[in-house]
């Protein structure tokens, strides 16, 4: 396991137990408190791993605190389990009449199907909620002409909807000089943060594996900026692997 997607795990686990979890900002071998870790409560308040000279907590003590805390919260839940078992029945004398039959309750509705579809001019204003929340202000005004663009290249984004958009992914189709066939790319994917960890991303990508290759590709990439680790990993449990580097400047 390598450390990003170490890191992912144990800021789940904290946030299971309602913790944050603080990591080391050196990023030098050897020098100061590299590789070490905290954790404070939603107040601030610290809980582990601070000392003078910064942050002490190594993975392994991370998790055994953690597991800890988890641990005596199962006990806690059977204890209060416990404390006030049910009141038995009395028996009903046997002359009593039966007690009417109780209704049946109504059906829960079903939860709306998940459903990938290519976007629609309709869809903009949800579609522009969804990239602002990925860290690129966008307004439906905005959003609608590049979506007609995009329609006309042959390559509308995927949207994930259940009940309403949920999901968005764009994708690119590049014809490249130095290999026999062209090169897909998911140049963007966000999904609600509701809806995440429900496997919406998952149906996302594979949807626009499909449609990529449909269009030939012989190769799939994906673009993920350099701070969003936790989609790292999610992209490497698909498969994907890290095989070069992404430079960019501003014109």
């Amino acid at each position: 396991m390598d450390d990003s997607d170490r890191d992912e795990r144990l800021r789940e686990a904290a946030a299971n137990r309602g913790l944050k979890l603080v990591k080391s900002r050196v990023r030098t071998p050897g020098k100061g408190d590299y590789g070490r870790y905290g954790l404070i409560d939603t107040g601030g308040k610290k809980l582990l791993g601070f000392g003078s000279a910064g942050l002490t907590a190594t993975p392994e003590e991370i998790e055994e605190y953690l597991h800890k805390g988890a641990a005596a919260d199962w006990k806690s839940s059977l204890k209060a389990a416990g404390a006030n078992p049910p009141a038995r029945r009395k028996s009903r004398p046997a002359a009593q009449s039966p007690p009417p039959p109780k209704a049946e309750p109504e059906p829960e509705p079903e939860p709306p199907k998940l459903e990938i579809r290519p976007a629609r001019p309709a869809d903009a204003e949800a579609i522009a909620a969804l990239v602002t929340g990925l860290g690129f202000e966008s307004s439906a005004a905005g959003i609608a002409p590049r979506l007609a663009a995009l329609k006309k290249a042959g390559e509308v984004p995927l949207v994930a909807e259940r009940g309403e958009v949920i999901g968005i992914l764009a994708w690119h189709v590049m014809p490249t000089l130095h290999r026999p066939r062209p090169v897909g790319r998911i140049v963007m994917m966000v999904v609600a943060e509701g809806e995440r960890r429900h496997g919406v991303g998952r149906v996302l990508v594979d949807a626009a594996c499909g449609r990529l290759r449909e269009k030939g590709c012989g190769l799939i990439e994906v673009t993920s900026n350099v701070d969003l680790s936790g989609a790292h990993g999610f992209y490497r449990r698909l498969g994907f692997e890290r095989t070069s580097y992404r430079f960019a400047k501003s014109l």
